[in-house]
């Protein structure tokens, strides 16, 4: 059975994509995965000090609930993240857990010392991602953030939904073929992260 992380980035629980993720959950447990739901808005994560203290074993010197979301990432073969649009970014939430990650950048590229893009991906990652303006650049920056979030944990950027147009809680309910195919997504990351076993 897969392993895969639900990570909830929003600040709205019952939010649009809070309600895809919901989607994407229930799509990969019908395929038979394991999943594990994080709602980073109830944890207590600090944002990175940027104390370095991390270079001496790649272990973030803060402790609080970072850690015990990030071995469950490493215990893991997918992982699913959800967030909201603000200024044609992430939300301040999944923004402190990315720049906590730098831990594992320094261990990964410091201390390990891999080459950038030559380990293969152990993992699969979905975004799932919803911005209440229809610009044409909305979600470049954010794709670029979770290309290289994604790879701290030798994690593939694999799919990423993303949904222009939404913003009040329950938008997305007037697209039902947004939650369905949310659903066919979290169903396919189950199967592929099963074939990574």
């Amino acid at each position: 059975m897969s392993r895969i992380v639900a990570i909830y980035g929003s600040p709205r629980r019952k939010g649009n994509t809070a309600r895809l993720l919901a989607e994407a959950v229930a799509g990969a447990r019908q395929n038979g995965a394991q999943v594990e739901e994080v709602v980073l808005r109830d944890l207590k994560i600090s944002p990175c000090l940027e104390i370095y203290a991390c270079r001496q074993d790649g272990e973030c010197a803060i402790k609080d609930d970072f850690q015990a979301v990030r071995e469950a990432v490493l215990s893991a073969r997918g992982l699913m993240l959800a967030t909201p649009i603000f200024f044609y970014t992430v939300s301040s939430h999944v923004k402190m857990f990315i720049d906590r990650c730098q831990s594992l950048w320094v261990k990964k590229y410091w201390i390990e010392g891999a080459a950038f893009g030559l380990r293969e991906p152990a993992r699969r990652g979905l975004l799932i991602s919803a911005g209440a303006t229809k610009g044409k650049r909305l979600f470049e920056g954010t794709l670029l953030s979770m290309k290289y979030f994604f790879d701290v944990f030798d994690a593939q950027l694999w799919d990423s939904l993303l949904y222009r147009g939404l913003d009040f809680e329950g938008d997305v309910l007037e697209f039902p073929e947004y939650l369905s195919e949310a659903r066919e997504a979290g169903r396919r990351l189950a199967g592929e992260c099963s074939r990574l076993e």
